[in-house]
């Protein structure tokens, strides 16, 4: 078993490595119907799941890095984006966005009466905490906690379900994004937008020749990291000055706006931003993963089960609305993704997607944070209700 934080961050690192190399050298089908990013997801729960890494002993590398290393990845991946582009998308996204909040809200009422009879009418405490996370993020949830004064058992399940179900539902979102084509073929959605914002950003990045070179990562992993640590301290000052944006969402804020005058600086035009934002969206999908157990789908099982059947719900109803809005895969996903992710993983996923659209999935996370705790709140009501 690894006890030590510096040989489970290596291992997790040859772990994705070896994936991408494979993936790229060999010609194994394997990859064609499920890519590095997701096997490196599953591989990582597997080895967590055997126990290769003892969890307390390694936690302190995971939470020195995982947020570090995310808010550099934004940072990064922001290099490549022109925010004028960008907001061309907005109203479609807008839209996508409030779906998928819905969704989620009409998927916790209706799983609650479902499995009240099983989980106990008492659960639309656990629930509604739970619905202000996947709403927003943790901070929403804290809020709705404090808000309904719901005791630290109840909260127990909840954060079971946030553990598992969201873990799994990442992981299933990675795999799904490749099937955008036939998706959207499906909705008739009309991608015409969305391609030529991305292409057009991709078409520029190609415009830059410059090789990468030893001087340019250097120079952009020692500012993206610059940039991360900065940002982190002034997220730390400024909590709590705003009621809805605690430390994490003031720290995305600055670092998206230093991200997006930087783009259209001369370090926008330093070769090898891809490389790099390549290089940490990997360490911070094996480093998520890494945290999830496969072993606590033993723990509340009928906790766990409410929660898919919510994340169902959310799904067969995206799917019908992406269907009647003629929603693309992009919209919905990074919308849902959004809601139950947040700032962590969206970006993520928008990335995975293509790295130049990753603002729009920093933009709806943020707006989760907005909407998350009165939203939160209000679906616990409407659950204590039908108690």
């Amino acid at each position: 078993m690894i006890t030590n934080g510096f040989t489970y961050v290596a291992v997790l690192l040859l772990l994705a490595g070896a994936l991408v190399t494979l993936e790229k050298n060999t010609g194994w089908k394997i990859f064609k119907f499920i890519p590095a990013v997701v096997l490196l997801y599953l591989l990582s729960m597997v080895l967590c799941t055997l126990g290769v890494w003892d969890m307390a002993e390694t936690k302190p590398a995971y939470s020195a890095l995982k947020n570090s290393m995310t808010y550099a990845m934004i940072f990064t991946m922001l290099l490549r984006c022109d925010i004028r582009k960008i907001i061309k998308l907005g109203p479609k996204m807008l839209l996508g966005f409030f779906t998928a909040a819905v969704t989620i809200m009409v998927g916790f009422v209706v799983a609650f009466l479902l499995m009240k009879g099983v989980i106990g009418s008492d659960a639309w405490m656990g629930l509604g905490a739970l619905c202000g996370s996947w709403l927003g993020g943790s901070g929403n949830m804290v809020a709705v906690q404090a808000a309904l004064d719901i005791s630290e058992a109840d909260m127990g399940y909840a954060l079971v379900i946030d553990s598992i179900d969201y873990s799994l539902w990442v992981m299933f979102l990675l795999w799904a994004i490749q099937l955008a084509p036939k998706f959207n073929k499906w909705s008739k959605a009309d991608t015409k937008l969305l391609d030529e914002v991305s292409s057009k950003l991709a078409d520029d990045a190609k415009l830059n020749t410059k090789p990468v070179s030893f001087q340019s990562m250097i120079l952009l992993i020692g500012v993206a990291l610059t940039v991360s640590a900065v940002g982190q301290n002034v997220g730390k000052a400024l909590n709590g000055s705003l009621p809805f944006l605690d430390k994490a969402t003031w720290t995305v804020l600055f670092i998206t706006v230093l991200g997006l005058i930087a783009a259209v600086s001369p370090l926008g035009k330093v070769a090898g931003s891809t490389e790099v934002s390549n290089l940490l969206l990997y360490t911070v999908i094996a480093l998520l993963a890494s945290r999830a157990s496969l072993l606590e789908l033993a723990d509340a099982p009928a906790w766990i089960l409410t929660g898919f059947i919510i994340l169902a719900i959310h799904a067969v109803l995206l799917l019908i609305f992406s269907k009647l809005f003629k929603l693309d895969m992009f919209t919905a996903a990074v919308a849902s993704l959004a809601n139950i992710g947040g700032t962590a993983s969206a970006p993520v996923l928008a990335g995975s997607y293509a790295g130049s659209l990753v603002p729009v999935g920093i933009l709806m996370a943020l707006l989760g944070y907005v909407i998350g705790t009165p939203c939160g709140i209000l679906v616990a009501n409407i659950m204590k209700m039908l108690a």
